[in-house]
């Protein structure tokens, strides 16, 4: 077991290192066929059980709050239905790593992705039924808009739908590449996301073989870069997403005066 805070225990670093540039930390996760916790296999299961607890544990000590992601199936394409055992061993072994999350203050999050890296959550109201199956109250739905502007007939309408239940958000292309150069309606979305209220983290995310682990990089299909600069991208990034932002949110709160 981990423990904060002793002298050869890396997490003691990362944490002061995130205390002193006073940011906050979260963490995402995704499982693979070894480590399947929906899998049929239940050596699989085991495997991906353990796995979550330890990433549970690195995100408690170094001081994080979320642990999101592909933390309910594996994250590839499976070639067939979900089955009513699939669903009852991810359930199963999230509401057990909810509780342990719950007693360290961290919250989870289940990413909701497209039919090519899960059959499990592939929409909003799915992930919000299984939260209800598990009723646990650290549980949140993790939307991504890459994944939404497959699977989702209207962004904003899935958000909204969330609502409460939303509790973790990634801003994505629908090619991966630089913000308002690809398909999704990112006025929709930020829209939805200011007349829920959200507060919750929001993330940018995209993806270059330039960059990314190889491994990450092949299973995801990034077949080509749009991108090789991390820092111009970032930046382009974190100012689309505040502009749109403060945008939504007047217009949200600005309600037009009907004539008399």
């Amino acid at each position: 077991m981990i423990r904060r805070g002793a002298h050869h225990d890396p997490s003691a670093s990362s944490c002061a290192a995130l205390e002193r540039a006073k940011l906050g930390s979260s963490a995402s996760l995704g499982l693979d066929a070894s480590t399947d916790i929906s899998s049929s296999d239940k050596d699989a299961v085991t495997r991906g059980e353990a796995l979550l607890d330890r990433a549970l544990a690195v995100v408690r000590d170094v001081g994080g709050t979320d642990l999101c992601g592909v933390i309910h199936s594996a994250m590839m394409k499976y070639m067939a239905p979900k089955t009513a055992e699939q669903v009852e061993n991810s359930v199963g072994v999230i509401r057990r790593l909810a509780e342990k999350a719950d007693k360290v203050g961290v919250n989870l999050h289940l990413e909701v992705v497209n039919r090519y890296e899960s059959n499990l959550l592939n929409t909003g109201a799915q992930a919000v039924e299984m939260i209800g199956r598990i009723g646990a109250p650290n549980l949140r739905v993790h939307l991504d808009t890459y994944h939404m502007n497959s699977e989702e007939g209207f962004v904003g309408k899935a958000i909204e739908d969330c609502g409460r239940h939303l509790g973790y958000f990634h801003v994505g292309e629908s090619h991966r590449g630089y913000l308002g150069t690809g398909t999704i309606d990112f006025d929709a979305a930020f829209r939805a996301l200011a007349r829920i209220g959200y507060q919750g983290p929001i993330a940018f995310e995209s993806f270059s073989s330039a960059v990314v682990d190889p491994k990450l990089s092949n299973m995801l299909g990034v077949w080509r870069n749009l991108w090789t600069d991390s820092r111009d991208l970032a930046a382009h990034a974190k100012a689309f997403m505040e502009a749109g932002l403060v945008s939504a949110r007047r217009a949200v709160e600005t309600k037009p005066t009907l004539p008399a």
